[in-house]
């Protein structure tokens, strides 16, 4: 299996490093415009097969799109990161064009590859990959619920101070500090319900921090996050590309679905081979109901700025 990351910053490069860590693909080609900064990143991590036990090829290569011929995977991380204080609305100008020409190019080599968009703001830039390159929807993914909810289940672990990987929750709608949606009624602890050892003064908290989790780290390393971002990233690879048929919260574009249309945004999916092989139908109350359509009008007024690129 070959996977192409295009963008070889810290989120691109920690994608590349988990994919090889856990032999996810045979072959992973780093893709970016700067010279040799990716051909940098590939070398320093092959160096670290030896000692870290893994087969994985990496290569990096310096726009050449042909390198990344037959992907059957392409992670597009491409675009500025957000900066301290900046939104991810006033990302959209830049990262759109940017987006759209990475998304064009790759397809040109890679025809039937499936697509994974971590590029912000990551709902309206899945929006803008759906409607420009006219792919089934099955074929684009946006990672940032898969992010969120590790960082919810993150914050759940802390609050209980039990292993993370002992609970379970998710969180639907946008990838934004005002619309992602955490849905702490169905999280749980080993199969009992959260609410069960934490109050809901607690939980209000979690939801809150788990909100802002993008934004927290943004103030503390003075750039966005890249190792959780790349290791959501390589999570759903391997959901992929093993056919793992796992349930993640991705954004995707809906039809009807959740009562929303003509909108990519954070549902649970079922992913495997085909990317997303359905949208799962989780019952909501009529409060999680209103949020969601809250989140979706607040998505679809960042993707109003794509009218002159779509």
């Amino acid at each position: 299996m070959k996977v192409t990351i295009v963008g070889a910053g810290n989120v691109g490069a920690s994608c590349a490093e988990y994919i090889a860590l856990k032999q996810i693909a045979s072959k992973v080609v780093l893709l970016d415009i700067k010279e040799g900064f990716a051909e940098g990143k590939a070398l320093d991590l092959s160096q670290t097969a030896t000692t870290l036990g893994f087969n994985t090829s990496i290569i990096g290569v310096t726009n050449d799109y042909s390198a990344t011929s037959d992907s059957n995977l392409v992670v597009i991380t491409s675009g500025i990161p957000r900066k301290p204080g900046m939104s991810r609305e006033e990302l959209i100008g830049i990262n759109a064009g940017i987006v759209k020409s990475v998304s064009e190019n790759v397809l040109k080599h890679s025809p039937k590859a499936i697509i994974i968009v971590v590029s912000n703001p990551m709902d309206t830039m899945t929006y803008l990959a759906i409607k420009s390159l006219g792919l089934p929807k099955n074929r684009i993914i946006g990672m940032g619920g898969a992010l969120d909810s590790s960082r919810f289940k993150t914050y759940l672990s802390l609050a209980l101070n039990k292993p993370a990987n002992d609970i379970q929750g998710m969180v639907i709608g946008g990838h934004g500090d005002t619309t992602m949606i955490p849905l702490t009624r169905i999280a749980s602890y080993n199969g009992a319900p959260i609410s069960q050892y934490l109050n809901a003064e607690i939980l209000e908290k979690v939801s809150a921090d788990t909100m802002v989790g993008g934004a927290t780290l943004t103030k503390l390393l003075g750039t966005s996050a890249w190792y959780a971002p790349g290791a959501s990233v390589a999570y759903l690879a391997d959901s992929i590309l093993s056919d793992h048929k796992r349930m993640i919260p991705c954004s995707v574009y809906l039809e009807g679905e959740y009562g929303l249309n003509d909108i990519c945004i954070g549902v649970p999916c079922i992913i495997g081979a085909n990317g997303i092989d359905s949208i799962v139908d989780v019952k909501l109350t009529s409060e999680e109901q209103n949020r969601l359509n809250e989140s979706a009008e607040k998505v679809q007024a960042m993707n109003a700025a794509l009218n002159d690129i779509l």
